[in-house]
């Protein structure tokens, strides 16, 4: 590319890393402290780990004179969130033996450890491999882990979908040895381990034979790739910097359509419009269209558009999306197509099909798979696989819910996976399925579950299973207001106010994130809730179930007790005008949004609150 760059700092360290070996194995090694330089902390990204601190005693700690209680996230990379029974059991125990005694599943179908001290990192990333999963690429500025629907139906569509999400994971996975040098113990040849210098981040360079797809320079931020068939939208494809949806005629594969340049993240920008800000969240554009041998080709070209276009002087407007929005659409397909002839020169790229019916459907209770078996899907709270009954070194707590409370899902799943021997799949949702059950242990599967009081998908609302919350405090390091820690707290007075009106039964889709980076995708969906401050949250509302459409702020600064009664007027008003089987996000935007949310101040007469005004 032409364009000449100012690197950021984070850039130039990438270039300076030998391919992400950086100083990593001195720094652990270093028990002098217990924590990381900022160089270490940036390369130990691209190897699955963020460091934190405990930000519940951080203050404390100062006014003592003492330091924070630093500590390491770690994150595994599990391509279609598929494990083994043995990986699963396994990654139990590594829960009590070096996290926090509880395994937290991502939106993007991963296991998140939290609380590895740095004593242990080692120990612990390399007890993840030998389960023959990895934490490479679980974070860092590359592809992260790629998803696709969690059901395991055994069909020729699902079955394509999971084989499809295998191939790229292994495509988009660096090819520089130093993961396998660092924590595998493994040699290298003297030229890889061979320090590289770069003036500038020009796109591909003279050692890119080492990384094909990414340079030395790597990518200019995260990139996120899913894949899906229309009727199963699961992970919310449009929000990805690269979804793929597979197209059928009947039972007849066609190919793939690209949908490029989605995105969740964003800033809270002061007072600047909805219009004038600089980051933003965006739903992917349908692009092109490739044929049925043409996949790998495909993500080659839209990530190297990413590698060479995308804003490398400041992180903020790094992802793909600013690439579509400051370049335009036209030019981004251009690119493509350029980029794509040069890896399938016989095929060029077509004009993406017409594909409609987008839906998001449960994938929670039981299901037959197709095989004379069954799968169950087990909704967990936020993904936070926990006993809430004893007391750990978690810290999580279910508040007054009683329907939660003594709920032990980390022991019941121990116990029925370890008992049946099944794998698992790990949902886009938080949630986890229990395979290949036979017909005749559904019954003890259930009991056994139930004994340890943890709820099947009939004993939930269906708000309660469309609910999903961030981890946030106190281990997340950008969150700026509690999000899975008051989940219970929020999900019963979101239930309260929609019995109240008879919708508590209706299927309403609940995001809520501790701050704008929108972790759990909170600007699809029916509401999102988004943290401002501590205890206060931006409101949006009139996105759409099957996540094709953003939702639209309608309150800033709520404070977490008016949450909900923010909403129950809304629930009101579509309680009684809504439309035949019209969901609450599709009304919203029917009605509009601010139409709604001034009915919502003049519900509160003269007593309206601080935030009750309509924001821009």
């Amino acid at each position: 590319m032409s364009e000449k760059l100012k690197l950021t700092a984070q850039e130039q360290m990438k270039v300076d890393s030998a391919f992400l070996k950086g100083n990593i194995a001195q720094e652990l090694n270093d028990d002098s402290t217990d924590y990381v330089s900022d160089y270490a902390y940036e390369m130990l990204k691209f190897h699955g780990s963020y460091q934190g601190h405990n930000r519940d005693t951080a203050t404390a700690r100062k006014k003592q004179g003492l330091d924070k209680e630093y500590e390491f996230m770690v994150r595994a990379r599990i391509p279609a969130g598929i494990m083994t029974a043995a990986q699963y059991l396994a990654f139990d125990e590594l829960a009590g033996k070096y996290a926090n005694d509880s395994l937290r599943i991502t939106t993007r179908q991963a296991i998140q450890f939290h609380v590895i001290l740095k004593k242990n990192m080692v120990a612990h990333i390399t007890a993840i491999n030998k389960t023959l999963l990895s934490t490479q690429s679980g974070c860092g500025d590359v592809v992260r882990n790629v998803t696709t629907s969690p059901a395991p139906y055994v069909d020729h569509k699902y079955a394509k979908l999971r084989d499809d999400a295998k191939k790229v994971a292994d495509f988009v996975v660096p090819k520089t040895s130093s993961y396998k040098e660092l924590w595998l113990d493994e040699e290298v040849d003297e030229v890889r381990e061979r320090s590289v210098t770069l003036k500038e981040a020009n796109g591909p360079d003279e050692k890119s034979d080492y990384e094909p797809l990414y340079g030395a320079t790597y990518l200019p931020r995260k990139f996120k790739i899913g894949l899906i068939i229309p009727e199963d939208n699961s992970i919310d494809a449009f929000t990805h910097d690269l979804g793929i949806v597979l197209v059928y005629e009947g039972d007849e594969f066609k190919g793939y359509n690209l949908l490029v340049g989605g995105g969740m993240g964003m800033d809270h920008e002061g007072k600047l419009t909805w219009a004038e800000k600089k980051t933003f969240p965006r739903l992917a554009t349908p692009l092109g269209f490739v044929g049925p041998d043409d996949l790998l080709n495909a993500v080659e070209a839209v990530v190297k558009i990413h590698r060479d276009f995308g804003g490398r002087e400041s992180r903020k407007h790094a992802r793909l999306k600013y690439v579509l929005s400051d370049r335009g659409v036209e030019w981004t397909k251009s690119k493509l197509a350029e980029y794509f002839a040069e890896t399938s020169p016989k095929q060029p790229i077509a004009e993406a099909v017409e594909v409609g019916g987008y839906e998001i459907p449960t994938h929670m209770g039981w299901h037959e798979q197709g095989d004379g078996k069954w799968f169950l899907g087990v909704p967990v709270p936020s993904g936070r696989i926990v006993d809430y009954d004893t007391e750990h070194k978690s810290g999580y707590t279910t508040g007054e819910n009683i329907h939660f409370k003594d709920a032990k899902y980390r022991s019941a799943l121990r116990k029925v996976v370890a008992k049946y021997g099944m794998n698992v799949v790990l949902t886009p949702t938080e949630e986890i399925i229990l395979c290949d059950v036979a017909e005749s242990d559904k019954a003890d599967i259930e009991s056994l579950l139930a004994s340890f009081n943890v709820r099947l998908a009939v004993d939930h609302t269906k708000m309660e299973l469309h609910f999903m919350a961030c981890v946030s405090l106190p281990t997340c390091h950008k969150a700026l207001a509690e999000s899975e820690r008051v989940q219970f707290a929020l999900m019963d007075s979101i239930q309260e106010a929609m019995d109240q009106h008879g919708v508590g039964k209706e299927k309403v889709s609940v995001r809520v994130t501790g701050c704008p980076n929108g972790c759990a995708r909170p600007y699809v969906g029916d509401i999102g809730i988004v943290g401002r401050m501590p205890g206060h949250y931006l409101l949006f509302i009139g996105g759409d179930f099957a996540g094709t459409r953003l939702s639209v702020r309608v309150f800033d600064k709520v404070p977490q007790a008016d949450v909900a009664k923010a909403l129950e007027p809304m629930f009101a008003s579509w309680a009684k005008n809504r439309n035949l089987d019209e969901g609450f996000g599709d009304y919203c935007h029917r009605v509009g949004e601010k139409k709604l949310a001034q009915d919502v101040i003049s519900s509160f007469g003269d007593t309206a609150p601080k935030w009750a005004s309509v924001v821009d």
